[in-house]
């Protein structure tokens, strides 16, 4: 097998058609669990901004939880997709019960903090006593979700690097929907069932876990998509591949534990502003959703469809596919951005802002609508990268400016000098322009391009003679 040339021209109608099939499903079924999201929140705020502000904080709780778990399922996909191209069954169902395992440990260890230490959670992430013991009487139900979606998110990642990204989006339409009803049902007290309030709220959650889960069940049998339940298989590992294994996800463990802690200490930061702030900041953080909807279509788009030729041995329309995702997803990025701005106002108000509140949520949705583009194509093309077996280096970005640039940048604004509310939350992003650049340079080398299989292995060196790439020594391949 050889690698494709730089000089074959660019297939633009098998690469839009596949994105479209790859990133849409994915796409609607995010931004149908963000419109769930903000439907909670407008129940929630019938019961006041600090219920609003507290369920807010809870879900960087659960924000942290992803961080942690964030790491073995790029690691996952990475495998998935490179094996998927290479027709490797085996190669998916061990990587898969490696993943499971390793997330499932992430999920056990935050279901059992939010259980039986709520208390200690709260205390971190805000000094506000009604807000805290809002927040704690969520955590005490809502824990119970957490290992639920922890296999759901396993079973969807590997879904969609074998391109059935239909099932994870019934999956999550039913579980949207039971979301929905539930907690219209236990916020209020419907049917004669008692007003539960905010315990409502996360006993619905734990509800819809149930239900999403079920439901990508009952679809992996009536289809007979292997590698998911047969368990024999998922634990054959020996240490070579585990090694592996922990090689590429290693730096994307590092990657997204750091950053979540770094966003923590961010979060913290704005968690201990005014209850104002507080409240706009938990509704921000869902209409963040809907921008981040769009991207994580193209994101699992990136990963499928650039991982899935690196793996067959194709590096070199691995390699254009991966320029062209990046630009294609900030423009889509912008659209998104500027469709939140137009309804902006309705939506705010529907979540129970107003005053001061209102301002505030504003001015952060105008300053992230600038930051996303960027942003999101820093995101895309670390994605790509992990994809292509270079976890590396996007992850050494991201850490080296979070702990270098954006922390000391925020804390010195806002314990400094005090700055405004709005400056500190701008500071958030004053490092992706910069990353940018750097990540734009390392696309355009090509040195991402590293595979893990065979058929990927073989074809690497004919890949790096055509892109000057040299080895470590500086020697030409």
């Amino acid at each position: 097998m050889k690698t494709r040339t730089t000089t074959e021209k660019f297939d633009w109608n098998y690469f839009i058609r596949h994105i479209a099939i790859i990133a849409v499903p994915v796409a609607l079924q995010n931004l149908l669990t963000t419109t769930g999201s903000m439907v909670d929140t407008m129940m929630l705020a019938s019961l006041g901004e600090q219920t609003v502000g507290a369920v807010g904080l809870c879900a960087q709780f659960s924000s942290l939880m992803f961080s942690g778990y964030w790491g073995f399922v790029g690691g996952g996909m990475l495998f998935f997709a490179q094996y998927w191209g290479a027709k490797n069954d085996d190669g998916i169902t061990r990587s898969f019960g490696l993943t499971l395992s390793f997330m499932l440990t992430v999920g056990i260890i935050f279901g059992a903090l939010a259980l039986g230490a709520p208390e200690f959670i709260m205390n971190i992430y805000t000094d506000k006593p009604e807000i805290q013991q809002i927040g704690i009487s969520y955590l005490r139900i809502v824990g119970f979700a957490y290992i639920l979606q922890v296999v759901s998110m396993a079973i969807s990642a590997l879904l969609r690097s074998i391109e059935q990204v239909k099932i994870p989006l019934y999956g999550g339409i039913a579980s949207v929907v039971a979301n929905c009803v539930f907690n219209y049902i236990l916020i209020f007290g419907k049917f004669g069932l008692p007003q539960m309030g905010v315990r409502g709220a996360a006993l619905g959650t734990v509800l819809a876990g149930v239900v999403n889960l079920l439901v990508l069940l009952f679809f992996i049998l009536k289809n007979r998509i292997p590698y998911v339940l047969e368990f024999s298989r998922h634990f054959r590992w020996n240490r070579e591949f585990i090694r592996q294994y922990l090689q590429k996800c290693f730096p994307i463990i590092c990657n997204e534990v750091l950053i979540g802690v770094g966003n923590m200490m961010i979060n913290i930061v704005l968690g201990h502003q005014s209850e104002k702030a507080i409240a706009a900041v938990a509704v921000f953080r869902t209409l963040e959703g809907l921008v981040i909807a769009f991207f994580s279509g193209f994101s699992n788009a990136a990963t499928v469809l650039v991982g899935k030729e690196v793996g067959a041995g194709n590096h070199e329309v691995a390699y254009q596919r991966a320029r062209r995702l990046v630009y294609l997803c900030s423009g889509l990025i912008g659209t998104a951005c500027l469709g939140v701005i137009a309804i902006h106002n309705p939506l705010l108000h529907a979540m129970g802002l107003s005053g001061e509140s209102y301002r505030i949520g504003t001015g952060m949705l105008l300053i992230y609508s600038v930051a996303a583009l960027i942003r999101m194509g820093n995101w895309a093309q670390n994605d790509t990268y992990r994809s292509a077996g270079d976890a590396a280096f996007g992850s050494i970005m991201e850490i080296t400016f979070m702990y270098l640039m954006v922390l000391p940048f925020v804390y010195l604004a806002n314990y400094g000098f005090h700055a405004p509310f709005l400056l500190v939350f701008a500071l958030c992003y004053v490092d992706e322009p910069v990353r940018y650049i750097i990540m734009q340079i390392h696309m355009y080398s090509g040195k991402w391009v590293k595979p893990v299989s065979e058929e990927g292995i073989r074809t690497i060196g004919e890949f790096r003679r055509q892109h000057g790439i040299k080895d470590k020594a500086g020697n030409q391949y």
